[in-house]
């Protein structure tokens, strides 16, 4: 396979930055866009070439994209924060207008010059609350019934299709919990286990969609060769475990013993409506991951978290 030349937004996270080392590794060409060159350079390295990038502006980056076959756009305020109404007002902003602002982009680039492909994020919240469901992505999606998460991926997404009238191929990839050993939501959860008081959350049976950083980066590289995935694709790993599960699979890497569960009332009062992030269930599956071939390198929760946790 040819090497290609792809840019990226949101790239010094903790998804970006993976997915930069791994193109770089197989011998792709990168840009990143972001606010401050120099940190983008300190964090990835001074040989990847970078744009200074303010979403807010007039100016959509086009020279960061012209020539290029591919942009993957993950950029995105960290969702994990308390839900007042200017946390909400930036989630939606850092989503829905940066991404309405990259695709403004590629409608300015001559035909030719034209990114062919965008990946770009999406998140499992799109699914509701849904039991024990299991959720492909043919699975009917909750948007536009009040669910905050719903609504924030699907305008997300929808944001993205617009760019598949310039014969752009879009996919949205809809991540569950990204699992990394350093950063992200694990490092968070894992702390209370580490002092021997970790346990599950509300009853334990809402089911968490989860995903191997390596296997979440795996599928942005699936989904930038593959020209056959198109639409929405789903990031998590092919066995969503309850929260419970999870939590002891947690102490067993770790351990560590898991004691009594947070009550649901007790973390709906802490955290307010932002507790749906660990309270809904979401059965999600990669149902066309799989039919594509794709290899998970950490299928079960247990070898993830060993993998891990050390």
């Amino acid at each position: 396979m040819s090497a290609k030349h792809v840019t990226i937004s949101g790239a010094t996270g903790l998804v970006g930055s993976a997915l930069v080392a791994r193109l770089r590794e197989r011998g792709d060409r990168v840009t990143v866009l972001s606010r401050s060159a120099s940190s983008a350079r300190q964090r990835l390295g001074d040989d990847v070439e970078v744009h200074e990038w303010d979403p807010s502006s007039d100016a959509p980056p086009v020279e960061a994209l012209r020539g290029r076959d591919a942009l993957v756009n993950l950029a995105g305020a960290p969702v994990f924060r308390r839900w007042t109404d200017a946390a909400k007002e930036e989630l939606r902003r850092s989503r829905i207008a940066t991404t309405e602002h990259l695709v403004s982009a590629l409608a300015a680039l001559p035909d030719p010059e034209r990114p062919r492909t965008l990946v770009s994020g999406s998140a499992s919240g799109i699914y509701g609350d849904r039991g024990e469901a299991r959720l492909d992505e043919g699975s009917m999606v909750a948007t536009g019934q009040g669910d905050f998460l719903a609504d924030l991926a699907g305008d997300w997404e929808a944001a993205a299709e617009g760019a598949r009238g310039l014969g752009v191929r879009v996919v949205a990839l809809r991540t569950g919990l990204v699992l990394a050993a350093t950063g992200g939501a694990l490092a968070v959860m894992a702390k209370p286990f580490r002092l021997g008081l970790g346990g599950w959350l509300g009853n334990g049976r809402q089911l968490v969609p989860w995903i191997h950083l390596d296997d979440e980066v795996g599928l942005l590289l699936a989904a930038l060769d593959h020209d056959e995935l198109d639409g929405p694709l789903n990031a998590s790993a092919p066995h969503p475990v309850t929260n419970k599960a999870f939590s002891k699979a947690v102490g067993r890497a770790l351990r560590r013993p898991v004691l009594a569960p947070a009550p649901a009332p007790v973390l709906r009062l802490a955290l307010g409506e932002q507790a749906q992030l660990v309270l809904d269930s979401c059965g999600m599956v990669p149902a066309r991951a799989e039919a594509l071939g794709y290899r998970f390198a950490h299928p079960e929760i247990d070898g993830a978290l060993q993998d891990l946790l050390r």
